[in-house]
């Protein structure tokens, strides 16, 4: 389960020496991506207390409604019955004078563990509390994914649960339900349930147990708009104009926009191989084979740009920037007219 790279351990280590028994005395936990979060947070509780355990031994604090004292307090117990307290500050972002954590971090009880979750955010590692943490545990920063990564990762959890799936798939997947990992993860899980031993999974399989349009996605909207077929670019407008709520407009511009930047990034590519357009723009070869090129060949630079402009004016249109009256579908209809035109 490999994640985007960030400063300190690895999620994948982190784990691996949790899971082994290795829990160490304290943990800060930050940043964007709130699964791999709360993961960790799972695997500690499950290897340090028992569920018998855990009600004389398991404090959780939350920050908006404690106060540094009581973490402190809590974490300078001695466990009831086990060999180890628990201690769980949720919402440290919410605690003021968290950074006074340092007074129990230059003596911690060797008998506790530490959890501090810090989420949507992260701490100044110039802190002096940072510099304890990391020298007594562990400080992770769970980075939040770009969407070029989701089509590695599901092959990779795909490989990990020995099931096969298609390119399409992968990106019909990754396209529709974006790097939301916690949903990501469970239709993932839903989907492999779903599956009689050592059958693939195809477009098909994805429509009958996610709920992703085989014939009605980003995924082939885009191919619309690469072919400039505009029948079915007008289509899955319609489609998506009828099922706002799998197909927000709030998604489509941000990936519409994606999808074009990477085309204008594309056109400075010093080598124009797909292997040199891949690497300068993040994808793989045979994306820029099967989209890129293609999209080069009908789109001028000059348009490109024009388009990323209009992609903009419909996002300000799609939160009534101007006060403009128009409806999500009409935006995405004129948008899609301004593209083929």
């Amino acid at each position: 389960m490999a994640i985007a790279a960030s400063k300190g351990p690895s999620y994948e280590n982190i784990m691996k020496d949790i899971l082994s028994g290795n829990v160490k005395p304290v943990y800060l936990l930050m940043g964007a991506e709130n699964y791999y979060i709360d993961k960790i947070v799972d695997a500690v509780v499950e290897k340090t207390l028992s569920e018998e355990e855990r009600d004389f031994n398991m404090h959780v604090f939350y920050g908006g409604d404690t106060d540094i004292n009581n973490v402190i307090n809590a974490a300078q117990s001695f466990p009831m019955g086990a060999a180890r307290a628990l201690v769980i500050l949720k919402e440290a972002q919410e605690l003021k004078e968290l950074e006074n954590i340092a007074y129990y971090l230059q003596n911690p009880q060797p008998s506790t563990v530490l959890l501090i979750i810090y989420k949507n955010g992260v701490v100044d590692r110039r802190k002096k509390f940072v510099s304890l943490i990391s020298s007594l545990g562990v400080v992770f920063e769970s980075a939040k994914l770009s969407d070029n990564q989701l089509p590695g990762l599901i092959r990779t959890y795909a490989r990990e649960k020995h099931v096969v799936i298609d390119e399409k798939s992968v990106s019909l997947i990754a396209e529709s339900i974006g790097a939301d990992l916690i949903r990501l993860y469970g239709e993932l899980d839903k989907l492999f349930l779903a599956l009689p031993n050592g059958v693939p999974i195809t477009p098909e399989l994805v429509e009958k147990n996610i709920g992703i349009s085989k014939d009605f996605n980003f995924f082939e909207f885009q191919n619309a708009l690469v072919e400039k077929n505009a029948v079915k670019a007008f289509q899955i407008v319609k489609y998506f104009d009828k099922n706002p709520k799998a197909n927000p407009i709030q998604a489509t511009l941000p990936m519409l926009f994606r999808f074009f930047s990477n085309l204008m990034m594309a056109y400075y590519a010093p080598q124009k191989s797909p292997a040199g357009i891949g690497n300068y723009i993040g994808m793989r070869d045979w994306q820029v084979e099967k989209n890129i090129y293609p999209a080069m060949r009908v789109y001028s630079a000059k348009k490109v740009l024009d388009i990323l402009s209009e992609i903009k004016c419909a996002d300000e249109k799609s939160k009534g920037v101007g006060g403009a009256r128009i409806t999500n579908g009409d935006i995405l209809k004129q948008l899609v007219a301004f593209i083929l035109n």
